[in-house]
């Protein structure tokens, strides 16, 4: 049997070019890239929250797992419990992970509205939205309702992408940027009620995780191909194989914003 160092670049880029990408379960990486995790434990402190919730709504669900996951952490579910989702394989993965606890999968589009009614929800969450839609989230939050949310920060894994793309330019991920976000939530008359960020430590072990990373998360590097990008894949391996794991840094922070009452 071949062991994983005789392995060539060749094999690495094959296997991580094979990998389905549909869903948010990163259980494939185990042994082969790491991501230490915020300190807020978002999944579990979404449970929390769902138990206290009558009506809640889950934004770019992925395929369910988050959500799934913290519902069976949760002592009682809401009485309604809706996800949308915008990318096809991921509203059916998520349809199928979900509907047995009786939740519906609306397919829409990330950047249109969200199709429900005003004041429907009084907790609205998401795990790593594209973007916060901040007035359709207040639209549909009832008055004194929460969206509780865990955000990507701004060049978050940004030493990766910048092998493969070159020096970005800071204005490229500013609409990311915490302060921002904090100001678009309070334009639609929300009160960010705790905005916490960290800035966490990621390795990748071989270039065949990076290949699945960058076809899975697919705004890292728009338009990513094997093909297109074979000599920065191969340079990145010869760098693996030689200085061992490649560190990048991941930006996330944690949302606690509330609809006034009044």
């Amino acid at each position: 049997m071949t062991t994983r160092h005789h392995r060539t670049f060749e094999d690495f880029v094959a296997e991580g070019a094979a990998v389905p990408t549909a869903g948010w379960d990163f259980s494939w990486f185990e042994g082969r890239a790491t991501e230490a995790r915020p300190s807020w434990g978002y999944a579990v402190s979404l449970a929390e929250r769902l138990a206290a919730a009558t009506a809640a709504l889950d934004i770019q669900t992925g395929g369910g797992e988050v959500l799934d996951f913290a519902l069976g952490r949760a002592v009682k579910a809401p009485v309604l419990t809706v996800a949308t989702e915008g990318w096809p394989p991921n509203v059916a993965k998520a349809t199928t992970l979900l509907r047995p606890r009786g939740i519906a999968v609306v397919a829409a589009p990330e950047d249109a509205p969200l199709p429900f009614a005003d004041g429907t929800f009084d907790l609205v969450s998401s795990r790593h939205p594209v973007s916060a839609q901040w007035d359709e989230i207040a639209r549909v939050l009832r008055p004194g309702g929460s969206y509780f949310a865990q955000h990507v920060g701004p060049r978050s894994v940004f030493e990766l992408v910048e092998h493969f793309l070159g020096p970005q330019p800071e204005a490229t991920s500013s609409n990311r940027h915490p302060d921002n976000e904090r100001a678009g939530a309070e334009a639609a008359g929300l009160e960010v009620v705790d905005l916490r960020a960290e800035r966490l430590r990621v390795e990748f072990h071989d270039i065949a995780a990076v290949v699945h990373f960058l076809r899975k998360v697919i705004w890292m590097v728009p338009g990513f191909t094997v093909e297109a990008y074979e000599s920065q894949l191969r340079a990145l391996h010869e760098r693996v194989e030689s200085e061992g794991p490649f560190v990048a840094h991941s930006t996330r922070h944690l949302f606690d914003v509330r609809k006034p009452k009044g």
